[in-house]
């Protein structure tokens, strides 16, 4: 295993909306960007499995508005501030970044006259939608403009290992004995050629996504494990609302799914009119809140497990017949995976059940993607703005990954024009990385278990409804984990498998930790005790 030294301007970690537009703002403005990902492809990651669409405005529509779907969404744990800076701002931004600059390709009756859905929380049709592929349509676009800046350098399958900082990594006396501590880079995992980078950076932006991978089921990809609230916690950065997370109340059940995901069946459905019925065809949702089908996702979910847990079906269904659409044509995607396992929307009931979908808390950030931790930046899902309190309103995701990626990138781009050059000292002050074993133990099989214990746990005890009996034993369960994979890995010989499943611990620790300190019953964090 070497060592390879890079240096840049700014250090993107994560390469989906957020990462991308970051880079890109930045690269624009004529600074050297790198940015990584642990995939093989930059748009491999959550953003482009988003069907539903991405929040925009319509004509009888306006900021207060929104907020308010937003704050109740979000039960009114939403952080004011950063809920009316989207709102205000998002849409500009969307209109001069995606409709005239990028020029996403979203579904319009004619040129400028924009087709807008609604979903669940909202009290109009606001979003914007690419049939049901909005996400790949805007990684399709992104990706081709990162790949073919020349300002921007892209290295795929790096994993970042931890994050570099003047406090823990420099052996000078000048960074030790400074009551600042800033973030400098990152360790990197190359896994092609098997050995750590270091990349030494003046600001890093972390935008590594979400932490669906944690649970038993879930819609995300399989890189989504919480790396970067795992690298951020222990650099010392802010955390907050890690106790909420969403659950998506329609993924497919039944036939294959691919890898460890399990398909989404987008809430643009219902906003087209579908209805979730029981084995009875009963349409349960009235029973549960006013705004039945459309209520928000936290609300859904938990009716969808009551109706199962009194009735012992293993999902319940989704009844498409009332969807004006073609939905063959409206929604080519979920039809096309359904047909594949046997099911014809057009006439058969879609099978559905709850998954971890989306995270609501993470790094602390403020309106301009800033960290506690100097120089470090986050946007995207492993950030935490405010925006969505202790529940996520539909389609807002895209929306605040958009937003908070330029924002970031333009307030770097400010700073960095007032900056001098990294000092001699700080690069000759940072070490490689230096092994902390070399024990070839990395055991398919115990790699494979340990994580079973993860997500296993997670699903059960920190997952849809939670008790103080439940945390404990999570707490009591991932904090011994925790403990062993510690020490597991200061001997072990460096992997993937093995870095991943050292941040997945910890983020699922830090989930229940957080889960266990609140004791309030609050939109995503459910007590039933």
């Amino acid at each position: 295993m070497y060592n390879l030294r890079f240096h840049c301007d700014a250090l993107i970690i994560g390469s989906g909306i957020s990462g991308a537009l970051a880079a890109l703002t930045l690269a624009d403005k004529g600074l050297d960007v790198i940015l990584i990902t642990a995939d093989e492809n930059i748009g491999d990651g959550n953003t482009a499995l988003a069907q539903g669409g991405i929040v925009y405005r319509s004509d009888e529509d306006e900021p207060k508005l929104l907020e308010k779907d937003i704050l109740t969404a979000g039960w009114n744990h939403n952080y004011i501030r950063a809920v009316r800076y989207l709102c205000r701002r998002g849409p500009e931004v969307l209109h001069e970044i995606f409709l005239d600059k990028y020029k996403i390709p979203f579904n319009q009756r004619v040129p400028g006259d924009w087709y807008l859905t609604r979903e669940g929380g909202h009290s109009l049709a606001r979003i914007l939608y690419c049939d049901d592929h909005t996400g790949k349509n805007i990684m399709d676009v992104l990706s081709r403009e990162v790949l073919e800046h020349s300002n921007i350098r892209v290295l795929t399958k790096r994993t970042a290992i931890d994050l570099l900082t003047t406090q823990h990594h420099a052996h000078h006396l000048d960074f030790n004995y400074s009551l600042s501590n800033q973030c400098v880079g990152a360790y990197v995992f190359n896994e092609a050629l098997q050995s750590v980078e270091t990349i030494l950076s003046k600001y890093t932006l972390l935008a590594t996504g979400g932490i669906g991978q944690i649970y038993l089921h879930t819609t995300n990809t399989i890189s989504s494990i919480g790396s970067g609230l795992a690298m951020a916690h222990r650099a010392g950065a802010r955390l907050m609302n890690c106790e909420y997370v969403q659950f998506h109340p329609t993924a497919l059940y039944g036939g294959a799914q691919k890898g460890d995901r399990r398909f989404l069946v987008s809430e643009a459905v219902r906003g087209e009119g579908a209805v979730l019925v029981n084995a009875q065809r009963e349409a349960f949702m009235p029973r549960y809140d006013t705004r039945a089908d459309l209520a928000p996702r936290d609300i859904v979910t938990r009716a969808i497990m009551n109706e199962m847990l009194h009735s012992g079906d293993e999902c319940v269904y989704l009844d498409v017949a009332q969807v004006k659409h073609d939905v063959s044509k409206r929604f080519p995607t979920i039809f096309e995976k359904c047909r594949s396992i046997g099911i014809n929307m057009r006439r058969d009931l879609v099978p559905v059940v709850p998954a971890a979908h989306y995270f609501c808390g993470g790094i602390l950030v403020d309106n301009r993607g800033r960290t506690t931790l100097d120089n470090l930046y986050a946007a995207g899902e492993c950030s935490c703005t405010g925006i969505h309190g202790a529940n996520r309103l539909a389609s807002t995701s895209l929306l605040e990954g958009m937003l908070w990626g330029y924002s970031a990138g333009e307030d770097i781009a400010k700073r960095l024009t007032k900056s001098s050059k990294q000092s001699r000292k700080l690069n000759d002050a940072i070490p490689d990385w230096v092994p902390g074993g070399d024990k070839p133990n990395e055991d398919p099989a115990l790699v494979a278990q340990d994580w079973a214990n993860i997500r296993n746990t997670m699903w059960n005890y920190v997952g849809v409804s939670r008790t103080k009996a439940r945390l404990t034993r999570a707490f009591s369960d991932l904090s011994k984990l925790t403990k062993d994979l510690q020490d597991f890995y200061k001997e072990t010989a460096l992997s993937k498998p093995i870095i991943d499943l050292f941040h997945g611990s910890q983020a699922a620790y830090i989930v229940t930790l957080s889960a266990l300190r609140n004791k309030k019953t609050k939109g995503c964090h459910f007590r039933t005790d």
